[in-house]
């Protein structure tokens, strides 16, 4: 693919706005088709981008004029819409979780590698310069040998605010499949790939109540555990505690934090691209020398949003090198959540039997297509 990836959007619901913005940006991709089961989101989008193909999914998948597939479905369909488009012979690019379930993820990627074609998944936004400068002052040696970390995802639920949350709450969803994927693809990112995990989960609410829009005042049934606590054990031996739920109202806890043997080291919100990341250098420091700095920006792509790793596989498709918002890391993610999950329900430490590479770091001021 020597010109521009030619991308067909599957799922025209809120998030696609956030990628139409960016795809003009990024000179590696072209925008040339569209398709949802709703036929007026994909008139609208069609017409607001003159030369883009308004179709039907099964016509966007044997389309000639696709190479990508974009796949912005619920979670729920996740895994059909991935198999679809691999079975057409199209790569794949979705947002996250991978799948449902690891079974269904694993059979995606089987189908991938028999077709010869490339899978990636979102969320890129560890691609971004927040959690590349984290990395990079890691990888420095700032805060020391990593020993462990933290990583908190609190909210009191999307009800309050998304007009059609039903689907946060059923498989597929809850607090951990809906935002773990940022946290853990940034500890992963950070820290690199988990061997075991533990947890604990809870329902408190049986019922939620849908707060704006045409639905507001319908309940609906929670059908997933909404509360959820990990710890993650690195391949590298630092401990990651992890805590993400629909059921706190207000909280002052750190985005994500990692404490090294000399320091700690503070990582803005991984579900944006940017944000300040501090360092508290203590080891070998007089007292009144030890306190929080604010790092310049030491890597990451400047001015990233939702695509960007998209593009990046592009890249790495056209020349045949690993990229970095891969399958196999959105496997291995979907593997330790699922994980976690399961130990929830046993009270049982569950091994994780997948590994991925930790993702190749992003230098300061790069742009996707530029290597």
């Amino acid at each position: 693919m020597s010109a521009p990836a030619r991308v067909g959007i599957v799922g025209l619901g809120k998030i696609v706005g956030a990628y139409l913005s960016t795809l003009p940006r990024l000179p590696n991709l072209a925008l040339t088709a569209v398709a949802d089961l709703d036929p007026t989101r994909v008139d609208a989008v069609a017409a607001a981008h003159p030369g883009v193909a308004p179709l039907r999914p099964d016509e966007l998948y044997a389309s000639d004029v696709v190479d990508v597939v974009l796949n912005l479905t619920i979670p729920a369909a996740h895994g059909q819409v991935a198999l679809a488009a691999i079975r057409a012979g199209k790569h794949v690019y979705g947002e996250k979780p991978l799948a449902a379930s690891v079974a269904e993820a694993r059979e995606i990627l089987a189908a991938a590698e028999q077709a010869g074609v490339a899978v990636g998944c979102a969320p890129d936004t560890v691609l971004g310069t927040g959690v590349q400068t984290a990395r990079a002052a890691l990888d420095a040696g700032q805060i020391g040998r990593p020993l462990a970390a933290t990583a908190f995802m609190t909210t009191p639920g999307h009800e309050l605010w998304h007009p059609d949350p039903e689907f946060y709450y059923r498989a597929g969803g809850g607090p951990l499949l809906d935002m773990g994927p940022y946290y853990l693809s940034a500890l992963v990112t950070l820290l690199g790939p988990v061997k075991r995990v533990v947890g604990l989960s809870s329902q408190p609410q049986a019922r939620r109540t849908i707060g704006s829009g045409p639905k507001a005042g319908t309940q609906f049934d929670v059908e997933v555990p909404t509360h959820i606590s990990g710890v993650l054990e690195h391949e590298g031996g630092a401990l990651s505690t992890m805590l993400m739920s629909f059921d706190v109202w207000a909280a002052q806890l750190p985005r994500i934090e990692v404490y090294g043997d000399t320091g700690t080291l503070s990582v803005p919100d991984p579900n944006g691209f940017d944000g300040r990341v501090r360092v508290y250098e203590g080891a070998g420091r007089a007292p009144e020398d030890r306190g929080w700095t604010e790092l310049d920006v030491l890597g990451g792509f400047t001015d990233a949003a939702r695509g960007f790793g998209l593009s990046d596989m592009a890249r790495g498709i056209a020349s045949q090198s690993p990229f970095r918002a891969s399958g196999e890391l959105a496997f291995h993610v979907l593997e330790v959540m699922e994980g976690v999950l399961a130990a929830g329900s046993t009270g049982q430490a569950v091994d994780i039997t997948s590994r991925c590479d930790r993702p190749a770091a992003v230098p300061a001021g790069a742009r996707p297509q530029d290597f």
